[in-house]
């Protein structure tokens, strides 16, 4: 730990904030880095003259800074880590950093399974960090989750955040394609959640470059028009729900009518589509039958 002087501390912050880049990721960087959070900034800017501890050298926070400025990086990439609902969740170039309209999905789950006592059989499709499973997991002790993503390295991750957020044992995890390593959970699934890759590919080619630079690809791009993945998950999900199980699934902002067609085309039911924080059809949710 270092101390520092508020007064030296936010002459400093104005002087990172005059080189370009904006207020609210040199705060994200301060805190993630740093280890002094947005309300404890507030508290400072009251209180001026009050020396505090920073986890590192205002120095190193600014090379930190001067990186992100020059290459675009993500500041979570650069911390290693990501805020995600009430996670703190180790993230790197092999996974996405989990979006805030994504933790909608939670609040929908938890408002078609409101009976605490139930215990179900839960999915996350392409996990990626771990975030969607692991807050299923933490949500309900009784609820058993499984994780699955393509990628080992993200597993390896997810496993970390997990562990790191979480003492217990209700969520595992497999190294697979979609439904491929399931094949002994077929008709056993309550409920299955994925926010898989689902960004057209010529919308993709616009994409901002600290997206496209350093995201990992094959979370992103879902195919010609987007749609690829989420063809696979809806049109297998009926060998491997039960009846009445729930699906869930995020996508485009622009899709939301032919993913519900493709729900109803798979004999699914009480489908509907749901909004995001900016009124958008962001989610499709349907129960099996």
């Amino acid at each position: 730990m270092f101390i520092i002087s508020a007064e030296k501390f936010f002459f400093w912050r104005e002087k990172q904030l005059l080189k370009g880049g904006d207020k609210k990721s040199l705060n994200l960087l301060i805190d993630l880095l740093g280890g002094l959070s947005n309300n404890h900034l507030n508290f400072l800017k009251i209180r001026s003259e009050k020396n505090f501890k920073l986890k590192i050298k205002l120095e190193s926070l600014e090379k930190f800074w001067d990186i992100h400025l020059r290459t675009s990086t993500p500041i979570q990439y650069l911390a290693g880590v990501s805020y995600w609902r009430d996670l703190k969740l180790e993230v790197s170039n092999k996974v996405l950093i989990p979006r805030s309209e994504t933790e909608l999905m939670i609040e929908i789950i938890s408002g078609r399974f409101k009976n605490k006592d139930d215990q179900i059989t839960f999915v996350d499709l392409g996990t990626g960090s771990g975030a969607i499973a692991i807050a299923l997991a933490l949500h309900n002790q009784h609820w058993n989750g499984i994780a699955i993503d393509i990628d080992k390295n993200a597993i390896e991750i997810a496993k970390r955040n997990f562990s790191n957020n979480a003492n217990q044992s209700n969520l595992k995890f497999y190294v697979g394609n979609w439904w491929e390593p399931l094949q002994n959970f077929k008709r056993e699934i309550d409920l299955a959640v994925a926010n898989p890759p689902y960004i057209p590919k010529d919308i993709y080619k616009e994409l901002p470059k600290e997206v496209k630079n350093f995201e990992p690809q094959n979370a992103l791009l879902g195919g010609e028009d987007g749609l690829d993945h989420i063809r696979e998950i809806v049109q297998y999900a009926p060998s491997y729900l039960k009846d009445k199980g729930w699906l869930l699934i995020e996508n485009h902002f622009d899709q939301s009518s032919r993913v519900e067609n493709l729900f109803h085309e798979n004999k699914f039911t009480s489908v509907e589509v749901l909004k995001d924080f900016s009124g958008i059809g962001r989610f499709t949710i349907g129960r099996y039958k």
